[in-house]
């Protein structure tokens, strides 16, 4: 009897963690506790066959995405039997101590590429962007590198020439200062385009004009703008991904749509932060919840089941999955991933870095030509 009881108690634990093994971690429903890892992390790890990011990560209680930003890889890079990788954070350099030397003429250098470098990561090195890489290899947002070749590559990015001093322009009569501003509706006008002409948010239109985001507008009605002048349209930047582009949306697509506005509110998002999910989600599946894609990715933000987002059924339902993607002190996935809200001064990012800092994507730059849409989709089904 006792020697049943022993073997009881014995094989127990063997089973847990035969169960755990084979099922994608999940939060725990019980106050946070973090797992110590059996091993400390060391600085650099050699990969042995049958390792996998995740699985490295695992091990040393590290989360998967700290693991591919520090070795500027993707999710879809693959890593092989004697590849080298860090397992810690670089320190970050200490700030150069400018000097009166003039600097020196800019210097041209070169990279060969490793196995797992891709293009973005390269031109981040290196101080200089994806466009001007492509530019002096003669290569294109298709072309693909490979380890051994040699790309050509700039120095650290020029600072941007400061402006020339202008005249100060003439300040403004006091009364147009403090009045403000009116538009009338014409056909084809939105909430959102009239907010953007005169430098104001969807959201101080409402109020000023005891709108809210299911109201109608129609031509001829006069609605009140914070402001004297229409604001000047900024210029696209580099940083916003070049050309933006627009789509209309299917009811699938604006479903979804729907979905990740309605979770962002619920979550305390910022209009910022959900137009980062809708162009996130547009990039990702075309804003479909798909049951394939790259690998193992799925759903709506082409989530992976082998690097730690969730079983693929949890990936697949699409709250969830949103849920996962903005990420914070409710995130469904607990620790095991880092969402939006983890990312620290996401808000300060630009749109596509944000977007990349959660995605991590060999592709970077498309998240930025849907930023002027994301907006619109905002204003259209919030």
């Amino acid at each position: 009897m006792l020697g049943a009881l022993a073997a009881s108690f014995t094989a127990a634990p063997a089973h847990a963690a035969s169960a755990q093994d084979s099922t994608p971690l999940e939060r725990l429903r019980v106050a946070p506790t973090r797992v110590l890892p059996a091993q400390a992390a060391p600085s650099n790890y050699v990969v042995a066959p049958g390792d996998t990011i995740s699985s490295i990560a695992g091990r040393f209680g590290l989360r998967t995405t700290d693991v591919l930003a520090w070795n500027d890889l993707s999710w879809r890079s693959v890593i092989y039997p004697g590849q080298t990788l860090k397992l810690q954070s670089s320190p970050a350099p200490a700030p150069a101590t400018p000097t009166a030397a003039p600097a020196p003429a800019a210097e041209a250098k070169t990279h060969q590429v490793v196995a797992g470098d891709t293009v973005y990561a390269i031109a981040r090195k290196y101080g200089t962007t994806v466009d001007a890489v492509l530019a002096a290899n003669g290569l294109d947002r298709a072309s693909v590198i490979y380890p051994g070749q040699t790309l050509r590559v700039s120095g650290a990015a020029a600072p941007a020439a400061a402006p020339a001093a202008a005249a100060p322009a003439p300040a403004p009569a006091p009364a147009a200062a403090a009045a403000d501003a009116s538009h009338v509706v014409v056909a084809g006008d939105t909430v959102f385009a009239i907010a953007k002409k005169y430098g104001t948010t969807t959201q101080t239109l409402f109020a000023l004009n005891g709108l809210g985001p299911s109201s109608i507008i129609y031509p001829g009605q006069k609605l009140t703008v914070r402001g004297a002048a229409p604001a000047a349209a900024p210029a696209p930047t580099a940083a916003s991904g070049g050309g933006q582009r627009t789509a209309a949306l299917t009811p699938e697509q604006a479903a979804n749509a729907a979905l990740i506005i309605r979770i962002g509110r619920e979550l305390g998002v910022s209009d910022r932060g959900i137009a980062i999910a809708l162009a996130t989600g547009m990039v990702e599946s075309d804003l479909r919840n798909l049951d394939w894609g790259d690998r193992d990715s799925l759903g709506i933000f082409q989530q992976r089941p082998s690097t730690g987002w969730g079983a693929p059924a949890q990936i697949m339902d699409a709250d969830r999955s949103t849920r996962v993607f903005y990420g914070g002190a409710k995130d469904p996935n607990g620790t095991v991933t880092r969402g939006l809200l983890d990312i620290p001064g996401w808000e300060k990012m630009a749109f596509t870095d944000a977007a990349q800092a959660v995605q991590i994507s060999a592709y970077p730059h498309k998240y930025g030509q849907w930023e002027t849409q994301a907006f619109a989709w905002l204003a259209l089904y919030g």
